[in-house]
């Protein structure tokens, strides 16, 4: 008779009886028939006899789990069941095949160095589940696996799962919510013990792509000493990585892949997985490259893009050009490759892969990777999934410890956060390698999710090749350099495998350094080619004016109706449906425009001229301040999402597609997504809002490394536009400004517009010319706050008909007769022209005029030069603005300012003085500002 203490259901299985229950509910088929029936008799029955799917509390099912035991203890002899020891072990067996499916990958044969021991993991002790040694040798069925059928003994059973699980390739995916997935990965590992079937060619392929992957670095360091390169020594792995991610990819149907990645490796990435030139990198180590752009890039920060062959089709392969901020890369692949699926039908989205290649401390250090995964599945950014190959050196920039560099157990739990299930794999082992790849990508085309490749390799030098890594890190220097590296054990392996000879494997690495040696310089055309350098386009205002063309009064008439054409059943919110009669107003004419109309106007002229348009950001939807409402929510509607209506979905039968996104609460990796979006999909209009225009701080990154000198580094033109609501109005520093000195100070040689118009009719053009221009360039746009409702930002259906941008706006008061008269001109950007306006009628002061500044970059010399020619008389220019004069244009105009006033005039700055702070902290601070800078203007 079987006591309570050794009874199945013991007080000490308890624990992982529940745990089982929790298996059980979420997927059924986890456990075993016996225990499958048992839980499921457990669930109260519904009304039409059915069981309930939902769970129920835990503890009435402990406390029957001890009535059970205790009835056992008391009638062993008169319960049916089978054999409890037998029990026993089956519920040991699988609490242990849970435990190494959950933490195996902690004592996985991971680090190629072995230079720091791991501790060691209880739970994968068999004492840990109650196994003693006289267990392990019975042989019993032991469900729950996918090993194979039949009896066996745990110690078997032990062997598969520390074959599967802790080798040289170990995965978590436990943390799954899907169980179809979480089975997914327990049969496609368990099945074949995690080990790869490899045909002889593909060993040797292997073999060429390491021999490849070290001979690039071993002639480099020979050629050209000292250079910096970032070597990926080490890390050789990699090359075969990619080589299986191409091919493999090409088998599973993806036709195009967006990489991004550091520099650590990348020369070795341009040339054996790209295909660039070796002849063209030589000649950027020896600066005699011909140089087609005004400013260039260093080697290891060029992208390239090929075209691949491999045995199941064409493959394109694009490697995104990234500055050394390391991971802000990863949204603009993300953008690029969002943008490249647009061309593909809805069920072949799959077919472009976008690859990010992160480094062990800066995907767990560097916050643009939490908000890159942030986007991975919403609505607007997802990509189907996407590989992060994570380049593990078990190091930081130059002395970090693990315990330096994060607090999670591996540097990839990040990626925990949208669910991405993760390959560790020692690079040491390159057929795990290409394993662990092809298991990633089948994952990602099944189920249409991220995966993340851990490759756990070492550096061979230090963060660049003249560091001396010895000095911070002895003890795992040390095993680096009695490390033969990967190319010789696995040449080791494949000669005492009989596979091929010694001869063989030197013949593979001469033939290597013959095509380095044989390489030549290359000619100017050739060093161009894949390297996206192409020289920046020339633009011009005139050139502008000549492209542009606005809409025919008809055109913009038929639009307007368009826009307000509402279904009648639609129930609006009051104060939206407010807003939708004002429209129906301004589209017959009874009322002036607004800026939200005025900007839908724009939107419906672009789409149907056949060009999509996008716009992202935080409440883009509706604006933030309520002003756009590109997107009606019926008040009435059952299900979240249904029954939402879109009327510039409606413009026309072919017009272009309009997107508009509820961005997640993130700047730079969406800022960085839409710039990639523009590569993509450079055809459209691309805009992102930010909420406050101060919000854009937290991308600066993106907007000093890619959007202002993307075109001189890279030749990589973009014609991203940036809405940044901007402008005093007391509501305290933070949402006061746009900093619009700061886009000014990144002005030159022709990278960008910055513009701040004035009207609606103004934004219009601004936002047309942007999508219709011929030479693409970002478009920065200091747009309103309080003028999205001013009584006197308003224009006419007839002003959207005729006239283009106006870079300077003149004064209207000002009449050949009025205009000898005045001897002030008052030159301003932005919404305190109309405090202008108004405190010059309160004071009669008719001899100051007053001119608006609309565009600031380029600076508009001619048409402010005619605008001043107006008046004979003038004496003084003054250049006002409510931003403090160490902020704002005035460092940035008055410098041009000087050139082009007439000798007989001053030149005067009014407006407040330098601050730290970008605004006042309350409103009657700012009033009293506001009044000074009027003062100052006109006395």
């Amino acid at each position: 008779m079987h006591s309570q203490k050794t009874s199945v259901l013991d007080g000490g299985n308890v624990a992982y009886v529940e745990e089982l229950y929790e298996q059980f509910l979420n997927d059924p088929s986890a456990v075993s028939e016996q225990w499958r029936s048992y839980f499921d008799s457990l669930r109260p029955p519904q009304e039409n006899g059915q069981r309930h799917a939902d769970d129920i509390a835990h503890a009435p099912i402990i406390e029957e789990f001890i009535q059970l035991a205790r009835r056992i203890d008391r009638k062993a002899s008169t319960i049916a069941g089978p054999d409890p020891d037998i029990a026993r072990r089956q519920l040991a067996a699988q609490s242990l095949i849970l435990s190494y499916r959950m933490v195996g990958a902690r004592s996985a044969n991971l680090d190629p160095l072995w230079w720091a021991p791991g501790a060691a993991i209880p739970e994968l002790s068999p004492a840990y589940h109650g196994l003693s040694s006289t267990d392990l040798a019975q042989k019993n069925e032991l469900p729950g696996h996918a090993f194979w059928q039949g009896e066996a003994s745990i110690s078997d059973l032990i062997s598969a799962l520390e074959t599967t699980y802790c080798g040289t390739l170990a995965t978590e995916f436990m943390y799954l919510s899907d169980p179809v997935q979480r089975q997914w990965w327990i049969e496609r590992l368990e099945s074949t013990w995690a080990k790869p079937t490899l045909t002889p060619e593909r060993k040797l392929r292997i073999l060429e792509r390491l021999c490849a992957a070290e001979g690039l670095e071993k002639y480099l360091h020979a050629r050209y000493t000292g250079q910096k390169r970032y070597s990926l020594e080490g890390g050789e792995s990699l090359i075969v990585l990619l080589d299986e991610l191409i091919r493999h990819g090409a088998k599973t149907g993806v036709r195009d892949i967006v990489m991004g990645m550091a520099h650590r490796g990348r020369l070795n990435v341009l040339v054996n997985t790209l295909g660039k030139p070796p002849a063209s990198l030589f000649n950027e180590f020896e600066n005699t490259a011909t140089h087609p752009l005004p400013a260039g890039d260093v080697k290891y920060h060029k992208g390239y893009t090929a075209d691949l062959a491999t045995e199941y089709g064409a493959m394109k392969v694009e490697l995104a050009f990234n500055p050394s901020h390391l991971e802000i890369v990863n949204p603009v692949v993300q953008g690029i490759a969002h943008a490249r699926g647009k061309q593909y039908p809805t069920s072949q989205r799959n077919s472009v892969l976008a690859v990010e290649i992160h480094g062990d401390t800066a995907i767990s250090g560097q916050g643009v990777v939490m908000e890159t995964l942030s986007l991975s599945y919403t609505k607007g950014y997802g990509t189907g999934g996407s590989v992060h190959v994570v380049v593990n050196n078990q190091i930081g920039f130059t002395t970090s410890d693990p315990q330096e560099t994060r607090s999670s157990f591996f540097c990839t739990d990040i990626a925990k956060l949208i669910e991405a299930p993760v390959l560790h794999v020692n690079a040491d082992d390159p057929e795990a390698v290409v394993n662990a790849v092809q298991l990633a990508l089948d994952y990602r085309q099944t189920f249409g999710k991220s995966v993340v490749i851990d490759l756990v390799c070492f550096r061979r030098h230090g963060h660049q090749e003249q560091d001396t890594p010895h000095m911070t890190q002895p003890l795992m220097y040390r095993s680096v350099a009695t490390h033969p590296g990967v190319r010789q054990l696995y040449a080791n392996k494949l000669v005492a495998s009989g596979l091929i000879t010694e001869a063989h494997v030197l013949s593979v690495a001469q033939a290597y350094r013959d095509g380095m040696d044989n390489a030549r310089p290359a000619t100017p055309n050739q060093t161009a080619a894949g390297t996206g350098s192409k020289g920046c386009a020339e633009s011009s205002s005139q050139s502008e004016q000549r492209v542009y063309l606005a809409p025919s009064m008809a055109q913009i008439k038929a639009l307007a109706l368009r826009i307000v054409d509402v279904p009648t059943d639609l129930k609006l919110h009051p104060l939206v449906s407010k807003v939708t009669q004002a429209r129906g107003e301004m589209a017959t004419g009874r009322k002036p425009l607004d800026w939200g109309m005025a900007e839908h106007m724009a939107f419906a002229s672009i789409l149907s001229a056949g060009r999509d348009v996008r716009l992202s950001g935080e409440d883009c939807e509706r604006g933030t301040f309520g002003h756009r409402h590109a997107v009606l929510n019926p008040q009435n509607r059952e299900v979240r999402g249904q029954g939402k209506y879109r009327p510039l979905d409606h413009i026309a039968g072919q017009q272009g597609t309009f997107t508009v996104i509820n961005s997640v609460l993130s700047e730079a990796a969406v800022l960085g997504f839409e710039y990639g979006y523009t590569l993509g999909k450079p055809e459209a209009l691309v805009m992102w809002e930010a909420q406050f225009g101060d919000f854009a701080n937290g991308a600066q990154v993106v907007i000093d490394q890619f959007i202002a000198s993307g075109a001189v580094k890279w030749g990589q033109h973009s014609a991203l536009t940036l809405l940044l609501p901007h402008g005093q109005d007391g509501q305290g520093p933070e949402h006061a400004s746009a900093r619009l000195e700061r886009y000014l100070q990144l002005c030159a040689q022709d990278n960008m517009r910055v513009c701040q118009p004035t009207t609606p009719a103004q934004f219009f053009h601004l936002l047309r010319r942007q999508a219709l221009h011929a030479s693409p360039r970002p478009l920065i746009v200091m747009s309103p706050k309080s003028l999205l409702r001013h009584p006197e930002a308003v224009s006419t259906l007839e002003s959207l008909s005729s006239g283009s941008f106006q870079e300077v706006i003149g004064d209207s008061a000002a009449t050949p007769t009025k205009a000898r008269k005045i001897t002030r001109v008052i030159l301003c950007s932005g919404k305190i022209h109309y405090e202008l306006l108004a405190h010059r009628r309160s004071q009669e002061a008719e001899h100051v005029a007053l001119v608006r500044m609309e565009q600031l970059f380029p600076f508009p010399y001619e048409a402010l030069a005619e605008e001043l020619g107006h008046y004979p008389n003038l004496q003084s220019v003054i250049w006002c603005q409510e931003e403090a004069k160490n902020q704002g244009a005035w460092t940035f105009v008055g410098v041009h300012l000087r050139d082009i006033i007439p000798e007989t005039a001053s030149l005067r700055y009014a407006g407040p003085p330098p601050s730290a702070s970008t605004a006042p902290g309350n409103m009657a601070m700012h009033v009293e500002q506001q009044r000074r800078i009027m003062h100052s203007a006109f006395s």
